[in-house]
């Protein structure tokens, strides 16, 4: 799932993610779409921008779908600083601007992490979040 509220960057991601095999289950711009998409497909993986449409609602967004649903959330930002400081249970966070081949790397990390609950080395631009940088000899599954 992708919520991010700049479509061309939202339709660049989506085309990034079907070459790299991945099914994209919906996009949304704002805080209702993404509960809305969610609730109808609960999504395995989401890429949340934090400054949407509808204010700084991305850490909301994350929040629930992890607490609600099991999604793992990766953050997309231009604005790091706005990210909380616990990543509202987010894996972590690309700033933008980002290139296709830093796309493919945090999928495929996250992918790792979803299946095997593992964290491996972070790819480049990607800031892991604080919460596994110490994780415990097994994380459990959200």
């Amino acid at each position: 799932m992708i919520v991010e509220d700049q479509a061309i960057l939202a339709m660049e991601l989506e085309l990034v993610l079907g070459d790299a095999g991945c099914e994209v289950v919906g996009c949304a711009m704002d805080r209702d779409g993404a509960f809305e998409i969610a609730a109808r497909e609960r999504p395995t993986l989401a890429l949340v921008d934090v400054n949407l449409l509808d204010g700084m609602t991305g850490p909301q967004i994350a929040q629930r779908l992890v607490s609600e649903y099991g999604t793992v959330v990766v953050f997309l930002t231009a604005n790091p600083e706005q990210i909380p400081d616990g990543f509202a249970g987010a894996l972590g966070a690309v700033c933008k601007p980002f290139d296709d081949h830093t796309i493919r790397a945090v999928v495929a990390f996250a992918g790792r992490f979803i299946t095997d609950r593992t964290v491996g080395e972070a790819p480049r631009k990607f800031r892991l979040a604080p919460w596994l940088k110490t994780p415990p000899a097994r994380i459990p599954t959200h």
